[in-house]
């Protein structure tokens, strides 16, 4: 039995989406947690079918305990999804307005060959970024915080890049984006 079960959970935690655990698959199980599985990070629905599976085998509580301990993808992951999510937000930015004050006198073909060619690099960085990123946070989670650094980008762009004045109304975009930020990851 022991010998089953550790293979069962070893199957389940290569191919969790397609794997049976105790005869349910992730998808059946998220359901049956009042949850769809596409807004919930798949991080925390694979531990909530741990959680499960340990119920249900509780003498493979030891191999259990492995997986659900913190590691390194579990700190990196997160950093690794804001990392690239700014760098791709640089490129965003440069791509969207930069043009206004280099390419103003050039004809407007010329400004957006030179935009979709930043635009490259900054989907280079958001598409993993994003799929870093799901799988630890929601899709809402994902765009509220990529509108944040998007607000954090723009900001030193506006004013350094463009010499534009320091507006307090950035500020009070600041705190609504906090508000936004709360409800979002209030649950």
């Amino acid at each position: 039995m022991q010998t089953q079960g550790r293979a069962e959970l070893q199957d389940f935690l290569e191919h969790p989406l397609q794997t049976s655990c105790n005869g349910l698959t992730l998808r059946q199980i998220g359901n049956h947690l009042k949850c769809q599985s596409a807004s919930v990070p798949r991080v925390l629905l694979i531990n909530r079918v741990k959680l499960l599976y340990r119920k249900a085998h509780p003498d493979l509580f030891d191999v259990l305990l492995i997986p659900t301990m913190p590691n390194q993808m579990n700190v990196f992951g997160p950093l690794s999804f804001v990392g690239l999510l700014m760098l791709s937000n640089v490129f965003m930015t440069f791509a969207w307005y930069a043009h206004l004050k280099n390419l103003s006198s050039a004809p407007w073909w010329i400004a957006v060959f030179v935009s979709w060619s930043i635009a490259l690099l900054e989907y280079a960085f958001q598409v993993p970024a994003n799929r870093i990123g799901y799988q630890y946070f929601s899709l809402s989670q994902l765009k509220i915080t990529q509108e944040v650094i998007t607000l954090g980008v723009f900001i030193p762009f506006a004013m350094f890049y463009m010499n534009e004045p320091f507006k307090t109304d950035y500020i009070w975009a600041g705190c609504c984006l906090l508000g936004a930020v709360y409800f979002i990851f209030r649950s």
